[in-house]
């Protein structure tokens, strides 16, 4: 179990589509359920749909709101939204535009000095997120507790102790890995969280397919 961190978390994948959002989540409405208050950021998003007008509707961004009570705007939460599924700063130059690292620092700044923070990255650690930086130039900016997602299925292992690595070698402070099952378990031999646990004396969660995050937050330090 872990202790809240007042400051926050970021919310980082050990790859693309290993269901950050979903998480993310799920740690709103937890933190919320404890009386925490939370505001949410996913500073840019790219695949957003064509809404009324210039309005491009988010998907993540708004999974982030409506689990934090609906009480921060789409704009609040993500302000640099793009259309094409790529890498933000790709899609940007497709429309013409472009995001730097310093606009991303700037749209993670908290409205309430007490709050805490739940930023969802774009991609994997290394992934490109802006025309000067990657992802994880803005965990590193920003200094929060990092919480690493990694698609629970095989190569996970790997895929989790790399990312791990490169988070620390940040020397930013990792407070969990979980592990998603994205989609339905296929070998019932596998194990990933006791072969992952050899290799690290971090908290190792387990969200199985189509459940919800087992409670994760609670009186011992992390």
């Amino acid at each position: 179990m872990l202790k809240p961190d007042a400051r926050g978390y970021f919310i980082t994948g050990s790859d693309t589509d290993v269901g950050k959002t979903y998480i993310a989540c799920q740690i709103v409405s937890q933190l919320r359920a404890a009386g925490i208050v939370v505001e949410t950021r996913k500073p840019a998003e790219s695949g957003c749909r064509p809404g009324a007008g210039d309005d491009l509707l988010t998907h993540d961004a708004a999974a982030l709101r409506q689990a934090n009570g609906a009480r921060e705007s789409i704009e609040q939460i993500a302000p640099y939204r793009f259309r094409a599924a790529l890498a933000p700063h790709r899609a940007a130059r497709l429309e013409g535009r472009s995001v730097h690292m310093q606009d991303l620092i700037d749209a993670c700044t908290r409205d309430r000095a007490d709050c805490c923070l739940i930023v969802e990255g774009a991609g994997g650690f290394y992934s490109p997120l802006a025309e000067n930086g990657l992802n994880a130039d803005l965990a590193e900016a920003l200094q929060l507790a990092v919480i690493i997602v990694v698609y629970d299925r095989i190569g996970a292992v790997n895929q989790a102790l790399m990312t791990l690595q490169t988070v620390t070698s940040r020397h930013l402070r990792v407070a969990a890995i979980i592990l998603n099952q994205v989609s339905p378990m296929t070998d019932n031999d596998m194990d990933n969280a006791a072969d992952l646990q050899v290799y690290c004396e971090l908290p190792i969660i387990r969200c199985k397919h189509d459940a919800r995050l087992p409670p994760i937050f609670g009186a011992e330090h992390d």
